[in-house]
């Protein structure tokens, strides 16, 4: 018994996936795809809608999908070759001690989310039941039953998700397509491309920004899921259709909603096209999938630093302190802190995939006790593209002095890789010129 109930929650959270327990890319752009989307993705596309034109929505939407696919397929990379999770990876580039600081902030990172993601689960359901039934049910038992469930299949792991990946999935296929049947039957693209806007205009530039900042994390993080990945090419080809193609059809035709409705707000919009319950329903489970990735990834954080405890027991203490967080509404003072967090994560990303290029023969779980306790060099670029991040960041969050690329997440990752990949190139030269080993 005892074995069945490890084989069903064995998650390989400190060493590499199994050969025999890898994925293709169909199964694991389902995956992508379930964790990627979400309310907060149909409100984003909303927003862009509501802002600009809609043949503007859609460059905006392309270009910054591209730019986040292209981040993740490096980081999805990583993963896939050694076959570990985002914080053990991190080790052999930060160093033991290192990799704990960022198993901290990517952990609490995507705990403190993953009560924000459940509060919109309780809320959203909410008005549902109260608009088709006229019942009204309190948001704060709806998310005591949405953090129970979420709980449940992240504590399971990558197989409880893949499953409720390969069921969601497709029903937000319907709901999106029979959307945009329902409008097209209505509108012209003409029409839809020259709708006022209802909300303060936005330039291309802050709409690619908006797109990249949404999910930025969930690229830099990759290897969480990728590790499960077959080969590099499945890695490859499963995040550019999760993130390029799916994430941008979610976008585009939130959009498009918007554009025929003239709401933001996925309730109404779901309500205004005649989907009422059905829609949400499929959203809400789409939000399920979303949060299960977020107290997953977090678990995973979580056990490189309390080695001793087993990944379920970090993901259900995790799970329960969340849903109290998210019932006692503490995440709404918790938000600003999140995104100050959120800002520290794509910069280990830059410098984790810029080390793996130089470095990638040591990058093998046989050399996880060989690790040192720390590589200040690597810290030090770290927190130099921190300081960068927030330096790019608009206030609240940042100090907002200047701009990039316009995305700060960008901005931290592009400026971390950089500064590896140029001390990437002098340790390098120095051990074909003298034989040295930098560590």
């Amino acid at each position: 018994m005892d074995n069945e109930k490890n084989k069903l929650i064995d998650d390989y959270e400190l060493e590499p996936v199994p050969d025999d327990k890898r994925k293709g890319w169909v199964k694991l752009t389902l995956v992508w795809i379930a964790g990627i989307i979400a309310l907060s993705a149909t409100a984003l596309g909303g927003a862009l809608g509501s802002g600009m034109s809609l043949n503007e929505a859609i460059v905006s939407t392309l270009i910054g999908t591209f730019l986040l696919s292209l981040i993740s397929v490096i980081c999805c990379i990583v993963g896939a070759k050694t076959g570990l999770s985002t914080s053990l990876v991190s080790s052999f580039a930060l160093g033991r001690y290192g990799s704990m600081a960022v198993s901290v902030i990517i952990a609490i990172s995507l705990f403190g989310w993953f009560g924000v993601q459940l509060d919109l689960f309780g809320s959203s359901l909410n008005k549902v039941i109260l608009d088709v039934f006229n019942v009204n049910i309190s948001p704060s038992l709806l998310m005591i039953i949405g953090g129970i469930l979420m709980t449940i299949t992240a504590t399971i792991g990558y197989n409880a998700i893949e499953k409720l990946s390969v069921l969601a999935v497709p029903l937000l296929a319907i709901l999106l397509i029979g959307s945009v049947y329902v409008v097209s039957s209505s509108f012209t693209y003409a029409e839809l491309n020259t709708a006022p806007l209802t909300s303060t205009p936005l330039t291309i530039g802050m709409g690619i920004s908006v797109v990249i900042g949404s999910l930025a994390v969930g690229a830099i993080i990759g290897p969480d899921i990728s590790r499960y990945a077959k080969s590099v090419k499945d890695a490859v080809i499963s995040s550019m259709l999760g993130y390029f193609v799916g994430y941008s059809i979610v976008l585009i035709i939130s959009a498009i909603l918007a554009k025929a409705t003239s709401e933001v707000d996925v309730v109404a919009i779901m309500i205004g096209i005649g989907w009422g319950t059905g829609g949400m329903l499929v959203l809400i489970l789409a939000q399920w999938t979303t949060n299960n990735t977020n107290l997953y990834s977090s678990a995973l954080g979580f056990s490189v630093v309390f080695r001793r405890v087993s990944k379920y027991v970090l993901t259900i203490i995790a799970g329960l302190i969340g849903t109290a967080f998210a019932i006692a509404g503490i995440y709404t003072q918790f938000i600003p802190f999140l995104n100050v967090l959120s800002i520290l994560i794509p910069p280990i990303g830059g410098v984790y995939t810029a080390d793996f290029i130089f470095r990638h023969k040591q990058y093998s779980f046989n050399n996880i006790d060989k690790i040192p306790k720390i590589r200040l060099s690597s810290l030090l670029t770290w927190t130099l593209a921190s300081i960068v991040a927030f330096m790019t960041t608009p206030a609240p969050t940042g100090f907002g002095l200047f701009t990039l690329t316009g995305a700060s997440g960008v901005d931290a990752f592009l400026f971390a890789f950089t500064l590896q990949f140029i001390r990437g190139l002098i340790g390098q030269r120095r051990t074909a010129e003298k034989g040295e080993i930098i560590v």
